[in-house]
């Protein structure tokens, strides 16, 4: 089995990259002398001296893929990150390459467009490699071969969420062959996954079974044997991981700092909070919302004249919103609905045929085009392009005693459009739901995340079935 060669493999992948990387190579030397043109020419580089930059590009590129965790396991990793990391060492590498050649060794004779071939083919066939690779053991997963076994130690929300996810994906390859713990009576099951006995059972277990890991699932009750299992299981040889039962208190994953040798863990990390990247998002809000000001107005123009035609009333509506640092502010849209006092507006959320909005204002709502004058929220600098969607005053006071962790969202500026919306949780959807997908943005943000979430709003994001 190949987990019981992983090493063989590990050693056999490394070859087969160097291969393709030396193939990839040749091919952009023929492709570009040969099938783009009718031979090398007059003035070009002998084939050989080509050939000989192989000793330096094969050592660099496989050290790269080292670098770059291209050997490390992927059993759980999605393919779109393998494929990241080789597309990130192969551009290393041809900066190198690029470097050497032309500032170092300064031979400005070998041809750029052979260099510029060689990246893309060796992309594109170590990508197609690892994908069919990947595949591949991914069905003689779920076919029941290449398995690995696990024993979880310590019944708790971690173990439970642990199995939920083994079972959810077969092709990882992993089993869950029973839990120890000393609450849960033996014989309990949970989804076909069994409470073998105590804690105690496991200096007896460890050595008579073939255990390829341990996932250590205590609940929060218990950490005080955590010690002592660890000290268990190394001596045992077995591989560990831990699964910590305190993830609804920090994300997932979390920002540490080496405070001189003392590991702390930060309980929250918003990258937003950091200067160079709130500047880098304001200027893209700024750029952006300008741009989206000038293409749009045409729309905006047609939207207020009909609006203006067809019910009485302002045509814009100023709703009162909780943005970043819990600060209140005034939020533009197009007034979709018939004019209404105060209490009557505040007193719930629209619904499936809801009288109260107009003709128009049902297409505004169906199609978002009411949202449009919150650009200019982006301007004055209220809101972002992307973000939470903000909420009313009232809302915010329910929902922060309802759902934990709802506040962490006003730590960003709201947004137009967001994560929660273009995965479609928009309009009368879970809450809960929405705020899992605002957490998660607000932990995990990048400026590619942002340019990910508007291109999604434009794809899938302009029609709402959820908005009445």
């Amino acid at each position: 089995m190949i987990k019981d060669n992983q090493k063989v493999f590990n050693r056999l992948m490394v070859i087969i990259d160097a291969a393709i990387t030396a193939a990839s190579f040749m091919l952009a030397y023929f492709f570009k002398f040969y099938i783009l043109n009718n031979g090398p020419g007059i003035g070009v580089l002998p084939v050989v001296e080509y050939f000989r930059l192989l000793w330096v590009i094969i050592p660099l590129y496989v050290l790269l893929y080292y670098i770059c965790s291209i050997y490390a396991p992927k059993r759980t990793v999605r393919i779109r990150f393998e494929v990241y990391g080789i597309i990130k060492a192969n551009f290393i590498g041809i900066m190198a390459l690029i470097i050497i050649l032309f500032m170092i060794v300064r031979e400005l004779n070998y041809s750029r467009s052979v260099i510029a071939f060689f990246y893309f083919f060796n992309v594109g066939f170590t990508s197609a490699f690892r994908i069919f690779l990947r595949k591949s053991l991914r069905t003689i997963r779920k076919q029941g071969y290449n398995l690995k076994h696990i024993l979880l130690v310590g019944y708790s929300r971690a173990a439970e969420e642990y199995i939920d996810r083994l079972m959810d994906n077969p092709q990882w390859g992993y089993v869950a062959c029973g839990i120890l713990d000393d609450h849960i009576p033996a014989g309990t099951l949970y989804k076909g996954v069994k409470v073998l006995g105590r804690l105690g059972n496991l200096e007896i277990i460890l050595p008579e079974n073939k255990l390829d890991e341990v996932a250590i699932t205590l609940s929060l009750k218990d950490y005080d044997y955590l010690e002592s299992v660890v000290s268990i299981c190394e001596k045992s040889g077995v591989h560990t991981k831990f699964i910590p039962d305190y993830n609804s208190l920090i994300p997932s994953k979390p920002y540490t700092e080496d405070l001189m040798g003392l590991p702390v863990v930060n309980i929250r990390y918003v990258p937003l909070t950091n200067t160079g990247n709130i500047m880098m998002k304001r200027v893209v809000d700024i750029m952006g919302s300008l741009a989206g000001i000038l293409i749009t107005s045409p729309i905006m123009l047609i939207a207020a004249i009909l609006i203006k035609i067809t019910s009485p009333g302002p045509v814009i509506f100023k709703q009162e919103r909780v943005g970043l640092h819990n600060k209140a502010f005034f939020m533009y849209k197009f007034r979709s609905m018939a004019m209404q006092s105060p209490k009557e507006e505040k007193k719930a959320w629209t619904v499936r045929d809801d009288p109260r909005v107009t003709g128009v204002g049902k297409i505004l709502r169906r199609t978002s085009l009411d949202e449009l004058p919150q650009l200019f929220n982006i301007l004055k600098g209220d809101m972002s392009l992307v973000g939470p969607r903000p909420e009313r005053p009232g809302w915010v006071e329910k929902f922060r005693e309802e759902i934990p962790r709802y506040m962490v969202r006003h730590q960003v500026r709201p947004g137009l459009t967001g994560w929660a919306q273009v995965s479609g949780l928009r309009g009368d959807t879970s809450i809960r739901k929405r705020i899992e997908y605002d957490l998660y943005y607000i932990e995990n943000w990048t400026l590619g995340f942002d340019i990910k979430i508007i291109l999604m709003t434009f794809i899938t994001g302009f029609i709402n079935k959820n908005a009445y």
